[in-house]
């Protein structure tokens, strides 16, 4: 099951990508299996340069578990990287005033939940007219190349 966040490759200019692994609880695990994951609001911010945290994402509660058990929907999630890639992300992240954006989330071959995300820089209005009649361009093309052939 893959997860994507649409929205993002349109509202920024991806820089650099990363896979992280994500701490989450069991029922979490089944409800995103599910497909019941949104990451259309989801970013993550980098704190006390130390950790990675991913706001925003939410994640049905899974009907077969305990209510009284069953994380918060909305709550916060660390994100697992190495320190590494974290003082990396981070020095980028202060020196060039970039976003941490979250395109994809997925589960791997050893079925370990994933998240893509990328080190990004917010489109202008006329980047993103730009990007869109780009897009149009290569679609018309391929319609004439198949009228054609």
């Amino acid at each position: 099951m893959t997860i994507e966040n649409r929205k993002a490759r349109h509202r920024f200019e991806i820089l650099e990508t990363f896979e992280a692994g994500i701490e989450l609880a069991g029922s979490e695990v089944k409800s995103i299996r599910a497909g019941k994951a949104s990451l259309s609001e989801a970013f993550a911010r980098v704190i006390r340069e130390k950790e990675i945290w991913l706001f925003g994402m939410h994640i049905a509660r899974y009907e077969n578990a305990d209510a009284r058990l069953a994380p918060d929907e909305n709550r916060s999630r660390r994100l697992l990287l190495k320190k590494k890639e974290i003082a990396k992300i981070a020095e980028r992240v202060r020196l060039e005033k970039l976003a941490i954006a979250t395109l994809k989330l997925y589960f791997n071959s050893r079925n370990r939940a994933k998240i893509l995300i990328a080190l990004a820089r917010g489109k202008k209005l006329h980047d993103k007219r730009e990007a869109i009649k780009e897009r149009d361009a290569q679609i018309n093309l391929k319609r004439t190349m198949k009228r054609s052939a």
